[in-house]
């Protein structure tokens, strides 16, 4: 009996260690991306990366035998007391009481009381007892998460209120000359309906495919409550939460390793497995061709396909359930709630990146690895630039209460451009006198005007004078 609960120990132990190296065992997987991954797997499972490349190491070189751990039940008679077996019964009581002691917290009372001598009882090996009798660590946090799945679960009454966002690694495409392109689809699901607002494969993984995502989904379906993402760092930039904020949508971040609090876009993934292992044989060799075949299957296979975590729903409130189910397109287009569009404008405006430039005497600033001419009746001005960064052909440039100018990369033509003509909002209409000179001429005729009264006013005294004297003679 005891061997066989070894058994059982070593065979799930080494089904674990299994299921986290599983995703690198893809030999399509470069060493880059396999890095990345035990990074992912390591925070994911509260493990070190070292822990990681040993268990890879065993597998290869012991397959799944290779990652059970070792027996060390011959050496328990040798070190351990002759009593052991009631010890055992102890602890396990001890953990049955507070579930929450810890192994050590257990074998101190065990020793306060007598039980065992201080030292003869050892951490690891009482663990893997209690292990044995199902009161192990992870054990007990499976056993309560399973026992509060039904309370933790949760799914928002209306469409728009909340929407999950993630990033899954793509398939890798052979262009036609023989290029590889890595692909990274980043997608919005909406919480109560499982509909998908935006879903699109890109050649790369930074903030700015996050931005496009957002962009694309409130253009076409307009103003959602809350996003809730992960703590990647294109979920956590500046700009996006900038963005949103001037639309007025808040932003919720997923706690480290609580993957099950994203379950709906989980189990969307899961659906993208499939689509990746058709891409495999289909031989696409463009993003454009990928991103058109995933947007058939997304309609086909995804939209109008019934949903079980939908009927679930509508299940445990008591509702019926048509025997077809319920499909994401139809939970998405049967919801009282109405949609708020806002103008192209408005959004295109929010999503902008914005910085600070100094334009030089021509006019110009630089941007990238480019040059850029705004206009030269801004020579030297501070003004603030507008771009979108998946598209830099032309940037907004404002300055102060002037419409903004929108600018082009500088090209070097076969002929000179033709002097640009001053706007007329920088002259208005043409003067027909000099204002200075009007002011200088008012300013002389006012101070002159000031001096001849005064000698006016003296004159006039000195004869009243005069006057008086001749007449007291």
């Amino acid at each position: 009996m005891q061997n066989k609960e070894v058994r059982n120990w070593q065979d799930e132990e080494a089904l674990k260690r299994f299921q986290i190296i599983s995703p690198l065992l893809d030999e399509s997987l470069d060493e880059g991306k396999k890095s990345q991954l035990r990074d992912e797997i390591a925070e994911r499972n509260g493990i070190s990366k070292r822990s990681i490349y040993r268990y890879e190491k065993s597998f290869r070189e012991g397959s799944f035998q290779g990652l059970k751990p070792m027996n060390r039940e011959k050496r328990r008679s040798q070190a351990l007391p002759e009593n052991f077996d009631e010890i055992v019964a102890e602890a396990i009581q001890l953990k049955k009481e507070v579930p929450r002691r810890s192994v050590r917290q257990i074998i101190r009372i065990l020793e306060l009381e007598g039980w065992a001598a201080p030292g003869v009882l050892k951490a690891s090996t009482m663990q893997r007892y209690l292990y044995n009798a199902g009161l192990g660590v992870k054990q007990m946090k499976r056993y309560t998460e399973k026992r509060e799945s039904s309370s933790r679960r949760f799914c928002r009454l209306h469409r728009m209120e909340l929407l999950q966002g993630d990033i899954k690694y793509g398939p890798d495409i052979r262009t036609s000359d023989g290029g590889l392109i890595k692909t990274y689809l980043s997608s919005l699901i909406d919480d109560h309906s499982r509909y998908i607002l935006q879903s699109e494969f890109y050649d790369n993984q930074r903030q700015e495919i996050v931005a496009d995502t957002f962009y694309k989904a409130i253009l076409r379906h307009g103003r959602f409550d809350c996003a809730y993402l992960d703590n990647g760092t294109q979920y956590t930039s500046n700009q996006l939460e900038q963005a949103c904020a001037r639309l007025g949508i808040r932003i919720l971040h997923a706690k480290p390793r609580a993957c099950e609090s994203k379950g709906k876009i989980e189990r969307f993934h899961q659906k993208v497995d499939s689509f990746i292992a058709e891409i495999r044989v289909s031989h696409v060799h463009s993003l454009e061709e990928l991103n058109r075949k995933w947007k058939y299957f997304l309609e086909q296979e995804y939209q109008k396909v019934a949903h079980e975590g939908i009927a679930e729903y509508y299940r445990s409130n008591g509702a019926a359930v048509p025997e077809c189910g319920i499909t994401p397109e139809q939970e998405w287009m049967r919801d009282t709630r109405r949609l708020v569009f806002l103008d192209t404008a408005t959004v295109s405006d929010a999503f902008l990146h914005r910085e600070s430039r100094k334009l030089d005497n021509a006019g110009c600033f630089s941007f990238g690895n480019s040059r850029y001419e705004a206009s030269t009746a801004l020579a030297n001005a501070d003004v603030e630039i507008a771009y979108d960064p998946m598209d830099t052909d032309v940037i907004r440039v404002k300055y102060r209460d002037m419409e903004p100018i929108m600018a082009h990369r500088v090209a070097i033509t076969p002929f000179a451009s033709k002097k640009p003509v001053v706007p007329a909002a920088m002259t208005g209409e043409a003067p027909k006198t000099s204002r200075l000179l009007d002011a200088l001429e008012e300013k002389y005729n006012e101070e002159h005007k000031i001096r001849a009264n005064a000698l006016n006013f003296a004159a006039y005294v000195n004869q009243h004078s005069e006057e008086e004297g001749g007449s007291n003679v």
